[in-house]
């Protein structure tokens, strides 16, 4: 999760989680965790396995938005 548009708003400060990081905040406070779509559907296992990939090789799949 990345949040860009204080950013785009001319912020220099947002916030951006990785996946396991949001994970972790959930199981610490006793919450399932489940990757949804923005209409809440299912998100395809290509999908969460290439964000899986981006993590890993510490890229983010989100555009970022440079001054």
């Amino acid at each position: 999760m990345e949040e860009t548009i204080s950013r785009m708003a001319g912020s220099e400060f947002g916030s951006a989680k990785t996946a396991r990081e949001i994970a972790e905040v959930a199981a610490g406070a006793g919450r399932p965790v489940r990757q949804r779509t923005t209409t809440y559907g299912e998100v395809p296992a290509e999908r969460i396995a290439a964000v899986a990939r981006a993590e890993a090789e510490g890229r983010s799949l989100l555009p970022l938005v440079t001054g």
